[in-house]
């Protein structure tokens, strides 16, 4: 890894890319760093000791929500519309057809329909946290056109966020979306870590030496499955041209184990948001069966047993949702005997996309059961060792985790290509 850095330094093209990137990565800082006007730090603090449901928020804000900045938003608006036009490619197949089989034209016109949702939901979503915040006394608006004015710099903020993370992007060392999620994260850890050791005693030393341990061990563990994969051997048949002899090689069919990423634990944050909110909406009505609803909706409380018990269900079962409408055997089955390609001791076509489905099926649960664990294991260990300064969650590590290997392959192809080009 440190070779592959240190090449990176020596080549001149790379070197540029790589500070064109930090640069544009400094100006998303400076941006999450701009208060809005007349915030209360005071009431802001306990806004957030009442509200801790914001938490998935603040990790796509790459930390700007927490300062209410002007980019409290984030990147978050383009993430959910990425989402959902990935969910509406189930309800319209041209849209479905569009993004896996059209050509590179129209993939840039359904990246092109996500980049238009944005700007409505980054409306909807600045009107309804500027709204919640105002009613909680956080910030105050001199008039309706003061308000309007702080959605519209909110929402100009996230579409220019969008089009910092795609120049990013295209300087091909890596996904810009991710790395300014991934920005945000790493620049909270110092701080975290430092509140971590400042609240050391003789009583808890041992409990933090565990949190810290158990730490280490399950980002090695993300990394782990994150590569992980289960190799389908493919062959391809000879084929005669002229006086030549094509095809005959065997190569794999590479399938992850963790096909959907950290998607699931995404709706599985945001379904389990709704209860905690509305239980803190309704907290102070008097009506006996509006009460009853509150205390219902209570048990969903971070840190308590049906919370973890939802949470991981969430995931397990979101994780086979979302694998099922991204990855696409009938089109690899298809790919493959385009190609002259097969499944040893399987017919191509149907008998092929049944295999693989069988495999995916079978990896996928385990799948499932790693994501549903890494989602709520960071709750359990804070419960365990009472360190509560470490607010890394199963999000946060698989960000994390994902986007350095994610980097660090960027980096690699870039190498191999410069590499490639001095013969």
């Amino acid at each position: 890894m440190f070779k592959k850095l240190l090449l990176l330094f020596k080549t001149p093209d790379l070197r540029r890319r790589l500070f064109i990137v930090l640069g544009l990565l400094a100006i998303f800082r400076i941006m999450a760093a701009i208060p809005l006007p007349n915030i209360d730090k005071t009431q802001l603090d306990q806004f957030f000791q009442s509200y801790q449901v914001f938490g998935l928020f603040n990790i796509f804000s790459g930390g700007a929500f927490n300062n209410i900045s002007i980019a409290l938003l984030g990147i978050g608006p383009y993430i959910t519309a990425s989402i959902i036009m990935q969910l509406l490619t189930l309800i319209f197949p041209s849209l479905k057809e569009m993004l896996y089989k059209g050509t590179t034209k129209e993939r840039a016109r359904f990246m092109q329909y996500s980049r238009l949702l944005t700007i409505p939901l980054a409306i909807v979503q600045g009107f309804s946290f500027l709204t919640l915040l105002s009613r909680q006394g956080v910030i105050t608006f001199s008039g309706p056109f003061d308000f309007l004015t702080n959605i519209v710099i909110i929402t100009a903020s996230s579409v220019f966020l969008m089009w910092l993370g795609e120049l990013i992007s295209e300087q091909k060392l890596g996904n810009g979306t991710s790395l300014i999620i991934f920005s945000g994260i790493v620049i909270s850890l110092p701080r975290q870590i430092l509140a971590t050791i400042l609240t050391a005693s003789a009583q808890n030393i041992v409990n933090i030496i565990i949190f810290f341990a158990l730490l280490l061990a399950i980002i090695v563990g993300v990394v782990y499955i994150s590569l992980a994969e289960r190799r389908i051997p493919v062959s391809y048949a000879k084929q005669v041209r002229g006086t030549k002899i094509y095809g005959g090689a065997s190569t794999y069919l590479p399938v992850k184990l963790n096909q959907a990423g950290v998607i699931p634990i995404i709706f599985a944050l945001s379904i389990l948001m709704f209860p905690q909110m509305i239980a803190q909406f309704l907290a102070n009505s008097t009506n006996i069966y509006v009460i009853k609803l509150v205390n219902f909706l209570n048990l969903f409380q971070q840190n308590s047993p049906w919370y973890l018990i939802v949470y991981f269900l969430l995931v397990f079962i979101f994780t086979y949702f979302y694998t099922y409408i991204t990855f696409e055997p009938e089109t690899i089955a298809e790919n493959l005997q385009k190609r002259g390609g097969f499944i040893p001791g399987y017919r191509p076509g149907q008998m092929t996309i049944q295999f693989i489905n069988q495999v995916v099926s079978r990896i996928t649960f385990f799948g499932a059961l790693f994501l549903g664990f890494i989602a709520i294991f960071p709750i359990l260990m804070g419960g365990i060792t009472h360190v509560t300064t470490m607010a890394i969650g199963g999000t946060s590590l698989l960000i994390m985790v994902q986007v350095a290997i994610e980097i660090m392959n960027a980096i690699e192809s870039q190498l191999i290509m410069r590499e490639y080009e001095t013969y």
